[in-house]
C-alpha cells in the first residue's frame, strides 16, 4: 500500500464539492444497486484513498468512477482516479519507458472507458464535457503518450500481440454481451458496420449516432479479450482503432473535447497493437485538427511533428491529408511560407498514382476533402495576408460543386461557410449574404456543433459591414439563430 497522496483523487473530489462522509454513503448506495450489499464504506477509508494512496479492492474503483462519471458530467475511469492496480505483463516483452499503457492494457481502457461513456448517455448527461475550456490540459495525454520512443515503437513492432486474459483482462462497466472469440465473418460485418457508421457521420454530424459507434466499439473491446488467430486479431484491432477514431471525431463534433481526446489516444493505441503506423498518425491528426479549431494551433503543430514521426509505408495520398492539417496550424498562426509549401506538396502527393488502393479510412480523403481543406486553410490564412483569399474563394466553388448530391451535409455546410467568409474578407457583402442565408437554411438539419462554431466565427467577419441594412438585419438574425444554438447545446448536470 502506498503512503503517498493520491493527487488525481484528491483533485476530482474537489471538483465534486462532496465530503468525504458523503461520498462513502454514494459508493455504499451504488454496491447494493448492483447487488454488493457488502461494501461498508466510512469517512475513514475514503480519507486513506485519498491522503495514503490506499486502492480498495473490486467493485469500490468501479464504483467510484460511475459515481464521479455521474457527478462530473464526463467520464471518469478508474485510472483517472488513480486507482489502477499494475496489470501483468507478458514475460520477456521488452517495454519502452517512455510509453504509459502497455500494450496488455489497451483492451481494458478501451472497454472501460467506452463502459463509462454509454453510461453517461443512458443518463442523459453527453454534453456536459463540454464545459472544458482550450486549457493546457486537452493535449496532455496525447503528448505524454507521443513522448521518448513511443511512436517510433509502434512502427517497430510487426502484426498484433496476443491480449491477457484473466487478472489483466477487460472488465466492462456496463452490461455487455460477450460473443467470445469470433472468425473473420464476424470481423468482416464489424469491418463494414465501420463504412455505415462513417457515412451517418458525414451525412447528419456526430450527434446522431455517437452512442452507437460507442457500444459497438465497447462491443469490440470485449472480444479483444479473447485470443484469436493473428489474422483476426489484427482486423480487430484495426476495427477498434477505426471505431476509436470516429467515436473521438463525433464526440469533438458534439464539443465533448475531453473524451474526444480520450478516443484519440485509444485509436492510436489500437492502431499501435495491430501495428498499423499510418493509422496511429491519422488518429493523431484528428486530435491536432481539434487543438486547431480550439485555438491551440503551437500544440496542434507539436501533434502533427508526431503523427509524421516514426517510419512507415505511408501511401501518398495519407501524407497529402497529414499535410493539410498541418498547413491550416501555420496558416492560424499567420505562417504564410509553411503554409503555401504544404499546400502545394500536399497537391503532388495527392495526384501521384499507386498501384494499390488507399486503406478504407484514408477513401474517405478523395478530392472533395482536399480541396475542402485547402479551401479552410487559405480562408484561415487570408486573415493574415490577404493575398490569400482569392484562392481561398476558388477552392472554396470548386468544392461546392464537388460535394453536390453526396448527401454529406455538414462538409457542405462547412464549405458554404468557408465561402461566405472569404466573401467578407474581400468586400463582398451581397455574395457573403447570400452564402450565409443557405447555411442558415440548412444548419438546422445536422447536430454537428462544430458547425455552429465555424458560423459563430464568420459573424464576427460581418463586424465591419455594420451600418448597411441587408448586413444588420443579417446580423440580427444570426445572432438569435446563435444564441438559440447556445441555450439547446448548453451542458445540463444532474
Amino acid at each position: 500500500m502506498s503512503r503517498e497522496p493520491n493527487t488525481r483523487l484528491a483533485d476530482l473530489f474537489v471538483l465534486t464539492g462532496w465530503s468525504k462522509g458523503e461520498l462513502a454513503r454514494l459508493v455504499n448506495r451504488r454496491g447494493a444497486a448492483i447487488g454488493q450489499q457488502q461494501l461498508s464504506t466510512d469517512t475513514s477509508r475514503v480519507r486513506r484513498w485519498i491522503e495514503q494512496g490506499e486502492i480498495p479492492r473490486d467493485p469500490v474503483p468501479r464504483v467510484l468512477a460511475a459515481v464521479f462519471t455521474e457527478r462530473l458530467g464526463r467520464v471518469v475511469t478508474t485510472e483517472d482516479l488513480g486507482l489502477e492496480r499494475h496489470r501483468p505483463t507478458r514475460t520477456g516483452a521488452a517495454q519502452p519507458a517512455a510509453h504509459p499503457w502497455e500494450p496488455d492494457r489497451t483492451a481494458a481502457v478501451l472497454t472501460e472507458f467506452t463502459g463509462m461513456d454509454l453510461m453517461l448517455n443512458r443518463r442523459g448527461l453527453v454534453g456536459a464535457g463540454a464545459a472544458l475550456t482550450a486549457g493546457a490540459v486537452v493535449a496532455d495525454s496525447l503528448k505524454g503518450w507521443l513522448g521518448g520512443d513511443a511512436v517510433a515503437y509502434a512502427a517497430s513492432v510487426p502484426g498484433p500481440r496476443p491480449v491477457v486474459t484473466g487478472q489483466g483482462a477487460a472488465r466492462p462497466v456496463v452490461d455487455v454481451y460477450d460473443a467470445g472469440p469470433v472468425g473473420l465473418d464476424e470481423v468482416e460485418a464489424l469491418e463494414r458496420s465501420v463504412q455505415v457508421f462513417r457515412a451517418w457521420d458525414a451525412a447528419r454530424g456526430g450527434g446522431l449516432q455517437r452512442k452507437a459507434v460507442v457500444g459497438q466499439l465497447n462491443e469490440v473491446g470485449g472480444l479483444l479479450t479473447h485470443r484469436h488467430s493473428p489474422v483476426v486479431e489484427q482486423r480487430l484491432w484495426l476495427v477498434a482503432a477505426n471505431l476509436a477514431v470516429l467515436a473521438g471525431w463525433m464526440s469533438h463534433d458534439v464539443g465533448l473535447e475531453p473524451t474526444a481526446q480520450r478516443y484519440f489516444v485509444i485509436a492510436a493505441e489500437s492502431a499501435k497493437e495491430a501495428g498499423d503506423r499510418p493509422r496511429a498518425g491519422e488518429a493523431i491528426s484528428r486530435a491536432a485538427r481539434q487543438m486547431v479549431h480550439l485555438g491551440r494551433a503551437d500544440d496542434a503543430l507539436d501533434l502533427m511533428s508526431a503523427a509524421k514521426a516514426g517510419g512507415g509505408q505511408v501511401l501518398p495520398r495519407t501524407r497529402a491529408m497529414l499535410n493539410t492539417v498541418e498547413a491550416w496550424a501555420h496558416a492560424s498562426i499567420g505562417h504564410s511560407q509553411d503554409t503555401w509549401r504544404l499546400l502545394g506538396e500536399a497537391e503532388d502527393l495527392f495526384a501521384e498514382d499507386v498501384p494499390e488502393p488507399p486503406p478504407s479510412w484514408m477513401q474517405v480523403f478523395d478530392e472533395a476533402e482536399l480541396r475542402g481543406m485547402q479551401a479552410l486553410v487559405l480562408r484561415t490564412l487570408a486573415e493574415h495576408h490577404p493575398v490569400a483569399a482569392v484562392q481561398a474563394r476558388s477552392q472554396a466553388e470548386r468544392v461546392i460543386k464537388l460535394r453536390e448530391g453526396t448527401g454529406q451535409l455538414r462538409s457542405a455546410l462547412f464549405d458554404r461557410i468557408t465561402l461566405a467568409s472569404v466573401h467578407w474578407l474581400t468586400g463582398e457583402p451581397d455574395a457573403a449574404e447570400f452564402q450565409a442565408k443557405m447555411v442558415m437554411n440548412l444548419i438546422g438539419q445536422n447536430s454537428s456543433h462544430r458547425t455552429w462554431d465555424r458560423l459563430r466565427e464568420m459573424y464576427r467577419l460581418t463586424a465591419r459591414y455594420r451600418g448597411m441594412p441587408v448586413v444588420d438585419e443579417l446580423r440580427a438574425e444570426l445572432g438569435r439563430e446563435l444564441r438559440q444554438a447556445d441555450a439547446k447545446n448548453r451542458p445540463k448536470l444532474a
